[in-house]
């Protein structure tokens, strides 16, 4: 049988279960797969995948990521965003300082922290008291953080 083995970036391990399409692969090589099974295993899934009948198959997969369809994700309330949609966007200070843009998003278990490139590599808490606003409209996150932080 081709199983494959998926290493999620969910909240839970078993969220991405919820989606029956996959889209699998790495920079411009993406393929649509349906997903027929799956379970948790410790901090992974396996799943089975249309397609994908053997162990040759499921080798050629191994490395890939996998996504699902933007339109297929939950609609978010006014004050959240996905992860995706913070990359790229530039930080500002209350002092109208560009901070630099955030890279990755990382989670620390207490709050999101937005990795910033500027000048210098900042740490920046995503939270109510330091994240003043997300306008993706105009692709800027205005913070109340000092530029000597």
């Amino acid at each position: 049988m081709g199983w494959i083995k998926v290493q999620p970036f969910t909240a839970q391990t078993a969220n991405l279960l919820a989606y029956r399409e996959w889209w699998i692969g790495r920079a411009e090589d993406w393929r649509l797969y349906t997903v027929r099974s799956g379970h948790e295993q410790g901090k992974s899934l396996v799943a089975k995948l249309d397609d994908c009948e053997d162990r040759n198959a499921a080798a050629k997969l191994r490395g890939r990521q996998v996504a699902v369809a933007r339109e297929a994700l939950p609609r978010l309330q006014a004050d959240e965003f996905y992860w995706v949609d913070l990359i790229g966007l530039k930080v500002m200070n209350g002092e109208r300082q560009d901070l630099g843009v955030v890279t990755r998003v990382l989670e620390t278990g207490a709050n999101e922290v937005l990795v910033v490139e500027g000048e210098s590599e900042r740490l920046i808490p995503f939270i109510a008291e330091v994240v003043r606003q997300v306008d993706l409209q105009s692709g800027v996150i205005r913070v109340d953080w000092g530029a000597d932080y």
